[in-house]
């Protein structure tokens, strides 16, 4: 248990030095959270119940998508993954320090939103913050699952560049937190139900924190984990 510990506090210390890191999980979602808060709330004065959540799912969508896997890459595609077999350390050590590294960071990037947002836009807070922070646990869970599999089945950064981009944008476009899901043909609505962030959204708004909103989350994320078992078994045979 200390080990397993240890590991998760050097991870953290490595992932802040990251910039990859700094840029997705807070550069980036921060100044997009500034620029467009403002522009969203002007525009549309009614969003301004809904901005924390959608600034959120922007946020949490970077660092997942395309925050964690290249971390996940320069791990498991390279040789400090014959120093853990050397030292007997098992695979997974890796993969779920990095999670629990990356769940932190997202965490407070969405409580410094979560902070903010009332002061600079006049955000509404969530009515049941302690419903809200477990919706937003479990769709930070969820989203790096997604990332881990990006991860660890991706061997090109290349292509996981672009494949973690198709993943991301349609989460942030169809997921409602743009414009109003009325807007969007009927089609467009249905592709956007694939994605987890539109579950995201709608379970961390007030008075959706229900199964309704919540049994296609945990769907993904037993599907990603089966993914992930299989994928890190792989890993083992080469």
């Amino acid at each position: 248990m200390n080990g397993f510990l240890y590991g998760v506090a050097l991870q953290w210390k490595l992932d802040i030095r990251s910039k990859s890191l700094l840029v997705t999980c807070y550069i980036v979602p921060l100044i997009f959270f500034l620029l467009m808060g403002g522009i969203f709330t002007s525009v549309m004065p009614e969003m301004s119940s809904t901005l924390i959540q959608s600034m959120i799912v922007m946020s949490v969508s970077m660092g997942a998508f395309i925050g964690l896997p290249p971390s996940l890459i320069e791990t498991y595609g390279s040789d400090v993954k014959k120093v853990y077999k050397a030292n007997g350390v098992p695979l997974y050590l890796g993969l779920v320090t990095m999670f629990l590294s990356a769940f932190l960071h997202l965490m407070i990037s969405c409580a410094i939103i979560l902070l903010l947002a009332p002061i600079l836009f006049e955000a509404a807070l969530p009515l049941q913050l302690p419903l809200f922070f477990l919706a937003l646990a479990i769709y930070i869970i969820v989203s790096l699952s997604i990332g881990c599999i990006l991860g660890l089945a991706v061997k090109n950064q290349a292509k996981l560049t672009m494949i973690a981009q198709l993943v991301f944008l349609p989460s942030i476009m169809l997921s409602w937190i743009m414009f109003p899901v009325g807007f969007l043909p009927d089609f467009l609505k249905a592709i956007g139900c694939v994605f987890p962030a539109s579950w995201g959204y709608k379970l961390m708004l007030d008075n959706g924190f229900c199964f309704e909103n919540l049994w296609y989350l945990i769907f993904v994320f037993c599907a990603a984990v089966i993914i992930c078992a299989i994928l890190l078994n792989k890993q083992k045979s080469k």
